[in-house]
């Protein structure tokens, strides 16, 4: 009797940790496995941070790396480095039960590292609005917080659908996305940014480039004159690159002043505040429209 009640413990024991295993796929489609939802999560990247609150699991996060600012709450985590270099022996210290990488942002042999330090790592890399949502209800799995996940990423996508509709007729407008300064730098057709840009009814300038985020020379903007120039800043106020282009009174962007800013974090981060930027967007090249 005393053998089949232990038996009956353990197999009891053994149906609740199977029930409450998180399994999920990455965005290198490997699976993911917690045997219960994480309670000790690092951000790697600052929009990994956002849309970890965002999925109701702020309260999960116990580090992030510099620049993780949105929300408020975020920028009292402790600092583990920066996106592109972070501190191994800090990570290990905190005893994380699951790591948010950045497939394409963070290095590579880091990674790897903490992988093989026995640590579980997710690998994140959004592309395109159905990624906001989708990661969104990945990480409300893992960390246990579907219901706010599930909420938030349904909200996006009728924002998302809502815009698209609005604008799926309107006429065309050729735009040059400016994401750095110094050096010049854009985006091509394969980026978030471009998506929006296409939602809103626009024609990304440089969107055959090879490459995803790509270098290029005042000259070639002005050689590809384009109707409408948006840019970010240094910061989320810093309009000093627009300013930049004025001297260039060629530019058919420049006479009609259709110069437009979008804070950076809005539209350069896969977060769902691309929902805020992408209405700025839509609503700057209607403006632009207005001034033909």
């Amino acid at each position: 009797m005393r053998r089949l009640l232990v038996v009956l413990s353990l197999l009891l024991a053994h149906i609740a940790s199977a029930g409450s295993e998180r399994c999920v796929d990455d965005d290198r489609n490997v699976k993911v496995c917690l045997d219960a939802p994480a309670t000790r999560i690092i951000a790697l990247s600052p929009g990994a941070t956002e849309l970890l609150y965002a999925a109701g699991a702020g309260d999960k996060l116990i580090a992030a790396v510099s620049f993780s600012d949105y929300p408020d709450e975020a920028k009292a985590l402790p600092i583990v480095g920066s996106y592109n270099r972070f501190d191994l022996e800090a990570i290990l210290s905190l005893k994380p039960d699951l790591l948010i990488g950045w497939h394409s942002g963070n290095p590579t042999e880091q990674l790897a590292q903490l992988e093989a330090l026995g640590l579980k790592v997710y690998y994140s890399e959004l592309r395109g609005f159905d990624d906001v949502s989708r990661t969104l209800r990945r990480f409300g799995e893992l960390a246990g917080s579907e219901p706010a996940a599930n909420a938030a990423a349904e909200h996006f996508d009728h924002g998302i659908s809502a815009l698209r509709k609005q604008y799926q007729n309107a006429e065309s407008v050729r735009v040059f996305q400016q994401i750095w300064v110094n050096p010049l730098m854009t985006v091509n057709d394969q980026h978030l940014i471009s998506e929006a840009t296409r939602l809103c009814g626009g024609i990304n300038v440089f969107g055959n480039l090879p490459r995803l985020a790509a270098r290029i020379d005042h000259e070639a903007v002005l050689a590809a004159n384009p109707e409408a120039i948006i840019a970010g800043g240094m910061g989320e106020e810093n309009r000093s690159w627009l300013d930049d282009w004025r001297p260039y009174s060629g530019l058919l962007a420049v006479q009609r002043d259709n110069l437009f800013f979008i804070p950076p974090s809005t539209l350069q981060r896969p977060t769902p505040r691309l929902l805020s930027g992408t209405r700025m967007l839509c609503q700057h090249l209607d403006t632009a429209r207005g001034r033909r």
